[in-house]
Parts: C-alpha cells; sequence; structure tokens
C-alpha cells in the first residue's frame, strides 16, 4: 500500500485481472496493471482490499512460501 495525494494505492504482485468478481463490490476505484487506485475510502466497502489482499498472498505463496510473523 502506498498513500498518494489524491489516491490510496495497492500493489497486487499477479494484477487483478483474475479478480473482476471482487472488484465489482469494491465501490469506486480505477486500476493499473498491478495498482488499484481508491480515492475517498468513505465510498469504497473496506472489506473487499482486505479479501483482495489475501487472494494475492495466497497466489504469491503458490510461487514462494509466505510465512506470517
Amino acid at each position: 500500500m502506498a498513500p498518494r495525494k489524491a489516491n490510496l494505492v495497492v500493489y497486487i504482485m499477479p494484477g487483478y485481472g483474475d479478480y473482476g468478481e471482487i472488484l465489482a463490490r469494491l465501490g469506486k476505484h480505477r486500476l493499473g496493471k498491478s495498482c488499484l487506485y481508491l480515492g475517498a475510502l468513505k465510498n469504497v466497502d473496506t472489506d473487499v482490499p482486505a479479501e483482495l489482499i489475501r487472494f494475492g498472498l495466497d497466489d504469491l505463496n503458490k510461487r514462494w512460501p509466505v510465512r506470517a510473523n
């Protein structure tokens, strides 16, 4: 995640191509190749980014082990 002046940006390494169903529930957003741009958080279902991050970590774990500290 990276706070920017106009948006909060969430980076997911595999990109967002396979997450259309989840993104449909998100609320107002824009997409880049691996970037999810969120404007005001009041316009976003905040449970959805957590779900996207979980799916991204699960995808990453298929390639390299992900361990929680």
